[in-house]
């Protein structure tokens, strides 16, 4: 009980913080920030293979990561489809 009042905790710390950050970056910088995050999704797109795959494991787990695969998959490709329309922006006409 008190491993989860602590994941608890740290789960809304970090919801602080997360609000936090984003507010304070300039709307200038948060494309380029956002696409740079994209490797970030692709580490946890590996981590979501492995839980999804996993055999030892309950079906709880198999979904969970069924379901984190698919949301990791549509953050990565939609990552990379705006850093391929704000690199386009540079490009000469």
């Amino acid at each position: 009980m008190e491993i989860l009042i602590l994941l608890l905790a740290l789960f809304v710390l970090s919801l602080f913080l997360g609000v936090e950050l984003i507010t304070k970056v300039p709307p200038t910088l948060h494309t380029p920030l956002m696409s740079g995050t994209n490797a970030v999704s692709g580490i946890t797109l590996v981590g979501a293979l492995l839980a999804a795959g996993s055999n030892g494991s309950p079906m709880l787990v198999n979904v969970l990561g069924f379901i984190a695969v698919t949301l990791a998959t549509i953050n990565v490709v939609g990552g990379y489809l705006v850093t391929n329309r704000m690199l386009a922006m540079f490009k000469r006409k």
